[in-house]
């Protein structure tokens, strides 16, 4: 690692430790896009950088926007970027493509000296996985990975994909926890690459979907982190919330597949509505479980079988999005797309 290199992770580090505690975990925040009342990119950039007072430290983008990149080049705010999914063939078919889509997207914002958008994490296919995309995953990453390296920017910035629990066949207690049939061949060779690499897997992690698909025997109080009792005792390991439960059952199924507990994981999503499926999504769930899910994350960071591990986190998400399906996907959001809050979250 070059001296550049060093300090400009250190600067990262002390980016997003200002708020978090020494042992913990950083929290951002996702800047979804899919609404038609929302402030410019570049307003919102300001918002997170200036108004917020760098209080939310990374932010995560689905994909490429130009005029937001731009505005993040003059912060301190740390970067996880997302291909568009219908991109994924031609990464996965041609270097050339990648290296194209690197200059489009990443070099102009970011030298080879770290300066510029603090670009950490580039993934490629969000919840794809299992889907009519998922072959193309892994050479999409390895050829993207290729260009990061020509453009000597692989001490700054992993390559990666998003998942969600759909690719787990097994995750109760969570020492079962095993990639389904379906994708076990795919998801083995993505873990082993990123393991290889010493990249981490983003997973989506939702308590609030789990628990409303089975209210009767999962307790609001363990999907909200409320719960003053263990409710889950897998082994030596005790669970009193739903989250830490649903990622380790993601640590022992890469666990399975490397035969080491050196393993690395992000939570790309989490969070919780506040309104569009009531009784289960109100403003008091969603303030409940969102600053218990950021108060988690910076003052513990690791899970009970992985104390070690540093569980950064992005909260879903940054703005409610009125053109995402009716109902409770609408209303994710921690500000109203005015920039008021809709509950007291990062102050």
């Amino acid at each position: 690692m070059t001296p550049t290199a060093a300090l400009w992770i250190l600067l990262i580090v002390m980016a997003m430790s200002h708020h978090s505690e020494v042992l913990g975990a950083n929290v951002g925040v996702n800047y979804g896009r899919i609404a038609n009342d929302l402030p410019p990119p570049k307003r919102v950039i300001e918002f997170l950088a200036r108004d917020l007072q760098n209080k939310i430290p990374m932010v995560r983008l689905f994909d490429p926007e130009p005029e937001a990149l731009a505005a993040l080049s003059e912060t301190n705010l740390v970067v996880s970027l997302g291909t568009l999914n219908e991109d994924l063939p031609q990464l996965a078919g041609s270097i050339d493509f990648a290296r194209e889509w690197l200059n489009k997207y990443v070099t102009p914002y970011m030298d080879s000296t770290g300066k510029g958008t603090k670009f950490r994490y580039l993934t490629l296919g969000n919840e794809v996985i299992p889907g009519p995309l998922t072959e193309n995953v892994l050479p999409a990453m390895k050829n993207l990975q290729q260009a990061v390296v020509e453009a000597k920017l692989s001490d700054y910035i992993q390559v990666s994909t998003v998942v969600n629990t759909g690719v787990l066949g097994s995750s109760y207690p969570p020492s079962t926890g095993v990639f389904a049939d379906n994708v076990a061949g795919i998801m083995s060779d993505i873990v082993k690459y990123l393991h290889d690499n010493n990249a981490p897997l983003l997973i989506n992690i939702y308590p609030y979907f789990a628990y409303i698909s089975d209210t009767e025997h999962i307790s609001l109080d363990y999907a909200l982190f409320t719960s003053k009792e263990a409710v889950v005792i897998d082994g030596e390991w005790q669970y009193y919330n739903l989250f830490d439960a649903m990622v380790d059952a993601f640590v022992a199924a890469m666990v399975r597949v490397v035969g080491s507990e050196d393993i690395k994981v992000v939570v790309a999503e989490s969070g919780w509505p506040s309104a569009g499926n009531e009784p289960y999504s109100s403003f008091e769930n969603a303030m409940t479980y969102n600053n218990n899910l950021k108060n988690r994350i910076q003052n513990q960071g690791g899970t009970p079988r992985k104390p070690d591990l540093n569980l950064d986190t992005y909260i879903f998400a940054l703005f409610n999005e009125n053109q995402k399906p009716t109902g409770a996907e609408q209303h994710f959001g921690s500000f109203y797309p005015n920039l008021s809050k809709v509950y007291p979250l990062w102050q």
